[in-house]
């Protein structure tokens, strides 16, 4: 989420006058987005001596079944609560319902912060 920091206006429609310039923890950026399609990534410099790996696009999903982890191949978005728009145009956020090679299964991590998508299976 971007930050866009103070108005530049008071309530009573002055001008305010700045203390200080942006700090790098105020820092934003716009959302990743991340669809269904070959595998894009970006690396972002994240605060400290962190990266983050921000992925653009992925076709490929980490599955949890059970006791056991298995790598699927991403079909479709079929329905994202963040968003009703996301669903049509095959964006993937944290708690989507995605279609896999080996059935539907929900988003738990955020693609566009860890840079692979991790999906629990539905019944």
């Amino acid at each position: 989420m971007k930050d866009q920091g103070r108005s530049a206006r008071k309530r009573t429609g002055g001008r305010l006058k700045h203390a200080s310039k942006k700090k790098r923890h105020q820092l934003g950026r716009e959302p990743a987005e991340t669809t269904v399609d070959d595998p894009r990534f970006r690396v972002i410099d994240a605060r400290g001596t962190d990266d983050k790996l921000r992925a653009l696009s992925t076709n490929v999903a980490q599955l949890a079944d059970g006791g056991e982890t298995i790598e699927v191949e991403i079909e479709d978005v079929v329905e994202n609560p963040a968003n009703v728009n996301y669903a049509r145009r095959n964006i993937i956020t944290k708690g989507a319902i995605i279609e896999t090679s080996e059935g539907q299964a929900r988003v738990t991590s955020r693609p566009g912060q860890v840079g692979q998508v991790n999906a629990v299976a539905l019944d």
